[in-house]
Parts: C-alpha cells; sequence; structure tokens
C-alpha cells in the first residue's frame, strides 16, 4: 500500500516512528538506522505528536532534496525526528540576524557572499604556515601534559579555537567561554530553553565585541563586517556566531575522533605511516566514515515537491541523515569499512547545495596537518584506557569523544 503524501490514520500507524540514534558501536551508525537504507527516501512520524515527515537516508536522494530550493530552512522546525529535539528545532525559534545557515535566498546568498571570499582554497594555503605554528605549539602542549593526557583538551579542542578565534578576532582569552555555550548549544540532553540562553549568551558577547573592531580594526573577519556599510551590526555578530560555533566544534571533534578511529584501526594507521601522501584522502575518508553532523540536516518543503516519485506536500518536515548517506552502498563499496585508499570524494560531511558548509577547505586544511604532525611528533601515540571507557558524545548534535586519554 502506498503512503506517499497522505496522512491517513491506517498509513501512519504502518510508519516508522522517528529516526534511531542510539548507537551499538562508536563509528558506525545505529543497527535500526541503517536497516532503513532499503527505501532511501521513505516517511516516518516526527516527535512530538507523530505528526508525518520524511527520512533520506541515501547519498543520491539526499543530493537531490539538498540542491532543491523547494526545501527551506528559513522556517519554523516545530518537529524532531528524535525524541530529542533537534538543534534545528533550538534554533529556528529564535533565530538570531546574520545566522544565514536558517536564511533562504535571496537574503542567504547576500550574507554567505560577504564570507565566501575568506575561505578560499587559496586562502587556505596561505594559512598554512600559521595553522602548522599552532598545531605545534599544542603539540608541545600535549607533551608537557606528559602521558595520560586528555588529547582532546591539550590538542583537538584548542587548535580550531585558536585559529577560528585569530580569524574572527575573537580574544583567546575568551574562549573558555564561549566553548561552553557552543557545547550547551548543542547538546541535545539540554531543554530548548537553555540551548537558546546559551546562543543568546554569545550572540551578546559578539554583539558587544562588532563595536570594538570598528573603533579599533584589525585585518580579522569582524573587523571586515564591522567595517560594511551593507552589514548591520546585529547581522555581523550573527555571521561571527555560526563561523566561532562551527569552526571549533566539528574540526576539533574530527581531530579527536579520527585519532581515536586510526587507533582502533592500526592497519590503516599504519599505511597513513608508510605513505604520509595518502593523508588528504585520508581526510576524506575519516569524514565520510565518521561524519560526526550525525542528527541530519532538516528542511521544509515550501511547496509540494515530487523526489523519485514519492510526493512530499507542502509544510512537510524533510530530515537527511548525513551518516547514512555517507555509508550508502550504492555509492561506496565496503562502506562499512574505514579504507584510506579509497576515493571518497562526494561524501556529504560537510552538506550539500547552497548551505554546504562555507569553512570546508579551512577544516581540510586543519585535519591534514594537525593529524600529520601528531602523528609524527608521537609514533608510539597509543590509548592510556580501554577504549570502552571512552566517554562519546551520542548526545551532541556533533558527534565525537569527550575526552581522550593518550599516551606514548
Amino acid at each position: 500500500m502506498s503512503v506517499e503524501g497522505t496522512t491517513r490514520d491506517d498509513a501512519a500507524e504502518a510508519l516508522p516512528y522517528g529516526m534511531p540514534y542510539q548507537r551499538e558501536t562508536r563509528y558506525d551508525p545505529p543497527t535500526g538506522l541503517m536497516d532503513l537504507q532499503s527505501k532511501p527516501l521513505r516517511p516516518i512520524r516526527y516527535y512530538p505528536d507523530g505528526t508525518e515527515g520524511w527520512l533520506v537516508t541515501g547519498h543520491a536522494e539526499g543530493r537531490k532534496v539538498l540542491a532543491d530550493p523547494r526545501f527551506a530552512t528559513g522556517e519554523r522546525f516545530t518537529h524532531s525526528p528524535t525524541e530529542l529535539p533537534h538543534v534545528f528545532v533550538s534554533i529556528s525559534e529564535q533565530v538570531p540576524p546574520g545566522f544565514f545557515l536558517f536564511f533562504d535566498p535571496p537574503e542567504h546568498t547576500r550574507l554567505r557572499r560577504k564570507v565566501t571570499g575568506v575561505f578560499t582554497v587559496k586562502r587556505m594555503k596561505d594559512l598554512e604556515p600559521r595553522i602548522a605554528d599552532i598545531v605545534d605549539a599544542q603539540i608541545e602542549a600535549l607533551r608537557a601534559a606528559g602521558p595520560g593526557a586528555d588529547l582532546v583538551r591539550e590538542f583537538a579542542l584548542p587548535v580550531p579555537s585558536l585559529v577560528i578565534c585569530e580569524m574572527l578576532g575573537v580574544p583567546y582569552d575568551d574562549r573558555a567561554a564561549f566553548q561552553a555555550n557552543s557545547a550547551n548549544m548543542l547538546d541535545l540532553s539540554l531543554s530548548v530553553e537553555d540551548r537558546n540562553k546559551a546562543m543568546a549568551e554569545l550572540f551578546g558577547y559578539l554583539m558587544q565585541l562588532v563595536p570594538a573592531k570598528r573603533a579599533d580594526p584589525g585585518d580579522d573577519m569582524l573587523s571586515v563586517l564591522a567595517a560594511d556599510p551593507e552589514i548591520h551590526d546585529v547581522e555581523a555578530a550573527g555571521i561571527g556566531l555560526i563561523l566561532l560555533v562551527a569552526g571549533h566544534e566539528t574540526t576539533a571533534n574530527m581531530l579527536a575522533l579520527g585519532t581515536f578511529a586510526l587507533l582502533e584501526h592500526p592497519d590503516q594507521m599504519a599505511k597513513l605511516r608508510d605513505a604520509p601522501k595518502l593523508m588528504p584522502a585520508a581526510v576524506e575518508e575519516l569524514l565520510r566514515y565518521l561524519t560526526v553532523a550525525h542528527n541530519g540536516i532538516m528542511r521544509i518543503a515550501k511547496e509540494d515537491a515530487e523526489i523519485d516519485g514519492q510526493l512530499i506536500k507542502a509544510g512537510q518536515h524533510v530530515t537527511v541523515v548525513l551518516q547514512a548517506a555517507n555509508r550508502d552502498p550504492h555509492k561506496y563499496e565496503r562502506p562499512g569499512e574505514l579504507d584510506l585508499d579509497r576515493d571518497a570524494q562526494g561524501h556529504m560531511a560537510f552538506g550539500h547545495g547552497v548551505h554546504q558548509c562555507v569553512g570546508q577547505q579551512l577544516a581540510r586544511v586543519e585535519m591534514r596537518i594537525g593529524f600529520a604532525k601528531l602523528f609524527e611528533a608521537f609514533p608510539d601515540l597509543r590509548l592510556a584506557v580501554p577504549s570502552e571507557e571512552i566517554p562519546m558524545r551520542s548526545d551532541m548534535a556533533v558527534y565525537g569523544v569527550h575526552t581522550l586519554p593518550v599516551e606514548w
């Protein structure tokens, strides 16, 4: 029986309720989620009230939805694919001005254009020496902390935090406050009110910083935005909020979780040590295999839209599950294996379409340099505790590890 575009009670009763998110292993998506790939675009029932929406677990289907302008982000998201309110639900409740991730064209286009010039491949190449210096300094901090040190605290978190602070012009001494608020924004176990409070505090901090940059400008991005007559202060602060949170949360978790994964796959670690030229491909494969943005990207249909013969009705929520799409067997052979020799190009770890991560080139550079220098400095790097004792970030919008004690 077809349930395409219908909300009839008899059809709704047969629909899966929500998206499985509890993992059985550290690196693999939940088995129940992967079982849904038998139908890569399917109707599901959303929390909290069973409203019908859609779940996308296929790679090709996910790209179609994320590239289709009929599916919007500039709407109020009221339903979640899990019993934990999705991060899109909390942020969309009070989207700050300038937070262009939740705007649709043409407003999205206007604001995103202001930052794309900063994140070009060439500019990232020019930044490499400074990123290398930051990585070297944090490797020494890790070494000084001694065996048993937490790689998250000493290396994975400060590297991208320092980089994005320098790019934005945010004083690094303020990092403790913005890191705490960023984590709370993405903590799915907190109430929507608590997450909104964290976002408001971080936005308020940036609102104070923008006029200060105008009065005493530097060569950082906030100074450039503050001096732009087409950008209001509240928009500059909103842009800064996106970049500050996304600029360190995702990369920090990829550095830590990627290290953990390689330590648990010694054959792949040996392959990388023997052939350092594999690093660019290794980063792409780790991005595909781990997909730290594991709760999916949500959209709302602005109008009735047909995708692969399925009618998605105007107003329905659609969730594209990136971690499942990146394990789609129709796109990748043996998708459940970590294989650094794989051509993982085309993965959707950074999303797809007009909202694809604007800072993806920066993240790639940080990971390439970070992993290379870390493994060179510590050829005998290993876990300091049994792997099952590593606390995972299962209830966070960005997956990873809370701590990673290592020795050498």
